[in-house]
């Protein structure tokens, strides 16, 4: 009689620690799930820092984080120009799902930003971080002022100019393209997306703007591309 008695509360013990188990892992799940949803939020909304918090406190080195790893890398390459970062979150995705959706497109990005990476390191670069920084600033004081509207004349070379852009959009259209202006904080993966739902084609956009291009991963804010057709 004893020996059942204590058969029964083994089992019944057993029966609660898997019930308060299961319970704790869709507490946790549902955590989760309403942390992406917030981050995802935020980093429409513009406040990258704050959604990079979010998603990290997310992350809890499980294979369905994989998909977490994967926009906070996306977060750090286009919008905190920061590959150093993106390509830890790269590598994670790699790990904790090699054969999932993104790993093509993750791959790719990879040795970009491990270009990226070693040019900025070896001291390469073009131009320093601060002077990039002062450089878009103008940009922006420059778009301002153009916005704002000018009481001087264009100069006879500004006109053909304008003229010379208003063909090459004409010939854009005709060929079923679009052209696009660069905002601050795009990068041609980012551009690629936006209007082909993948980043993959950000080496056609480069080729078809090779001559406006100075360098494929500091775009200038305000500079007109030419997208070419989705075919």
């Amino acid at each position: 009689m004893r020996a059942d008695n204590s058969r029964f509360h083994f089992l019944v013990a057993s029966f609660s620690i898997l019930v308060l188990l299961s319970a704790c892992d869709r507490m946790v799940t549902s955590r989760n799930t309403r942390l992406v949803k917030e981050a995802d939020w935020k980093a429409a909304q513009g406040d990258y820092l704050w959604a990079i918090n979010l998603y990290e406190a997310a992350l809890d080195g499980t294979p369905q984080s994989a998909e977490v790893h994967f926009k906070l890398a996306l977060l750090y390459d286009d919008k905190m120009n920061d590959p150093l970062h993106a390509l830890h979150h790269f590598k994670r995705y790699l790990v904790l799902n090699p054969e999932g959706s993104h790993a093509a497109e993750v791959k790719d990005f990879m040795k970009r930003d491990e270009v990226a990476l070693g040019t900025s390191l070896s001291g390469d670069s073009v131009v320093t971080r601060a002077e990039a920084a002062r450089l878009r600033n103008e940009n922006l004081s420059l778009h301002r002022e153009i916005d704002a509207g000018s009481t001087k004349p264009r100069p006879a070379a500004d006109k053909s100019a304008s003229r010379r852009g208003d063909k090459e959009k004409t010939e854009s259209k005709k060929a079923g393209s679009h052209t696009y202006t660069v905002k601050e904080g795009d990068t041609l993966a980012s551009i690629s997306r936006k209007f082909y739902k993948t980043s993959k084609r950000w080496r056609d956009i480069r080729e078809a703007n090779e001559k406006k291009i100075d360098d494929p991963d500091n775009l200038k804010a305000g500079l007109t591309l030419t997208i070419p057709p989705n075919d």
